[in-house]
């Protein structure tokens, strides 16, 4: 793979999995990094001056996306772009891949026609999630969808549906839905072998031994994760509630983005 072209402007789409759940920055409990945040930092390390926006928002289904950020991405005309998308559809019941590709097939084609070079993500497997069974077919129909469209509109993919060292628990929060702080590290790390640009820093580094739990152990701990996080959720899609609502993306217009945190602020508060 060829080396990336210099990037004066990153933009990122998507949800929860690209805003940066739950990898908060020191100190910020709502406030996340995440791969995205991490991938700009590499970026800015090889591009001075680099300029980031980050227009993800947790818990935005497929329409969301594109209707809210699709158009203010094209609107900055950044060099690069990354878009994950439908995650939050294909776990909700009824979802039609079908239907959902012809949708991000048209936000693909427009974001393409501003001269972005643009990244698309497949989903991961989900056969090693509890209850993944139910969804996997159709995840593994929306990813198919998601190749071909990238092959037919010159996108790069990060395909995640193969990764196998993201099967470590340790790579997930406790809510076994989003990344851990790990898990973006190695996610950012793979962005970038995957957009062309050396990082020294190896996603595949094999995970230290870990002891697993007993039986018992396991039970009580999946008996507080469906307290603490499946009885919530289902929750809010009874109601048709958002983690999401109410909310707007944390970095909506471009910063310059050196990884330090209050250079960031100061700049977001004169933009």
């Amino acid at each position: 793979m060829s080396e990336l072209e210099p990037i004066q402007t990153y933009v990122a789409l998507g949800d929860s999995f690209t805003e940066g759940l739950n990898d908060p920055y020191p100190g910020e409990e709502d406030r996340f990094r995440g791969w995205a945040d991490r991938l700009a930092e590499l970026l800015a390390a090889r591009n001075p001056g680099l300029r980031y926006a980050n227009l993800a928002v947790r818990g935005k289904v497929l329409r969301q996306i594109v209707d809210d950020q699709v158009p203010h991405a094209v609107g900055l005309a950044p060099d690069l772009i990354t878009l994950c998308a439908g995650g939050n559809d294909m776990i909700r019941p009824g979802a039609d891949p079908d239907a959902l590709a012809v949708v991000f097939d048209d936000a693909v084609r427009r974001l393409r026609a501003t001269g972005s070079r643009v990244v698309v993500f497949t989903g991961f497997d989900t056969r090693g999630l509890r209850s993944g069974g139910r969804i996997r077919g159709r995840a593994a129909t929306y990813n198919m969808h998601l190749r071909a469209i990238a092959d037919r509109r010159g996108c790069t993919v990060v395909d995640l549906w193969p990764l196998r060292v993201f099967d470590d628990p340790r790579a997930w929060y406790e809510d076994r839905l989003h990344l851990s702080p790990e898990g973006h590290r190695r996610m950012a790390l793979y962005v970038a072998e995957v957009i062309g640009m050396p990082t020294g820093g190896d996603w595949r580094e094999p995970w230290p031994p870990l002891e697993r739990a007993d039986w018992l152990t396991s039970r009580r701990e999946d008996v507080r994760w469906a307290r603490t996080y499946l009885l919530p959720w289902i929750g809010r899609r009874a109601t048709g509630r958002s983690t999401g609502d109410g909310r707007g993306p944390k970095l909506p217009a471009p910063v310059a983005w050196s990884g330090d945190l209050a250079l960031r602020e100061d700049e977001a508060s004169n933009t």
